[in-house]
């Protein structure tokens, strides 16, 4: 049991959905805010700063994807969206926003709390790979595992955790075929969870460190497997 309850922000405008979720979290020991609409999350994000967010995409007024993308300005905060089964594209656009996992509609609320507390645990774990080089570089790449930030040319990444946690990974791993299953559990901790999580991020770290993302030097694409990151140096320290 926890010594001081994590909050969690449960964003849905289905006043019976977010009742279910709020007494399935609070048994789960986590205290539980409830917003209807997009306005009233930011609002009580700011205030109360939750360490996760529950957010439906299908909200009134500011829908979901714009209140994960004004959340991201500003915040680190975890999110699992809550989407529809017709909604694929929303959901990688969600993640391109830098969410961090999503349930579909209609959901097991058993399975939602599965995932929220396999997020928070994951927030609260140290980098993956801890031990190994603390600084990792490959060509004009620069990478500080431990002091988390990576730089290219000599210029900053913006790099969301995630992000950061899956560069250090694959610097680590040069040369291996990483399936996106082992990726998904080595990266994010989770040991189930949507492959596509791990595909959209790979699909931004592209567009981060290389020349040209639609042809990758660094990261291939393993077709029937996963990916690999070949180094562009001579070596990666």
């Amino acid at each position: 049991m926890r010594d001081v309850a994590e909050r969690v922000l449960v964003v849905d405008d289905d006043a019976t959905v977010a009742d279910v979720v709020r007494r399935y979290l609070e048994r789960d020991g986590y205290a539980v805010q409830l917003a209807a609409d997009g306005e009233t999350a930011l609002a009580l994000a700011a205030e109360h700063r939750p360490d996760l967010v529950v957010l439906d995409l299908m909200l009134p007024g500011i829908d979901g994807l714009e209140v994960c993308r004004r959340l991201r300005a500003t915040s680190d905060v975890p999110v699992v969206m809550l989407t529809a089964l017709g909604e694929e594209s929303d959901r990688v656009v969600g993640l391109q926003l830098g969410a961090d996992d999503y349930v579909t509609k209609p959901f097991s609320p058993r399975e939602l709390a599965l995932r929220v507390a396999s997020v928070l645990r994951r927030a609260r774990a140290e980098p993956a790979e801890p031990a190994g080089p603390a600084v990792l570089r490959d060509g004009d790449l620069e990478v500080d595992a431990a002091g988390r930030r990576a730089l290219r040319g000599g210029a900053e990444l913006a790099l969301t955790a995630r992000e950061l946690d899956l560069l250090v990974f694959l610097l680590r791993h040069p040369g291996q075929a990483l399936d996106r299953a082992f990726l998904l559990e080595h990266v994010w901790g989770w040991t189930f969870g949507d492959h596509s999580t791990v595909t959209v991020h790979v699909r931004r770290l592209r567009e981060k460190i290389e020349d040209d993302p639609a042809s990758p030097r660094r990261i291939a694409t393993v077709w029937g497997v996963g990916y690999r990151y070949d180094p562009v140096g001579a070596r990666v320290d």
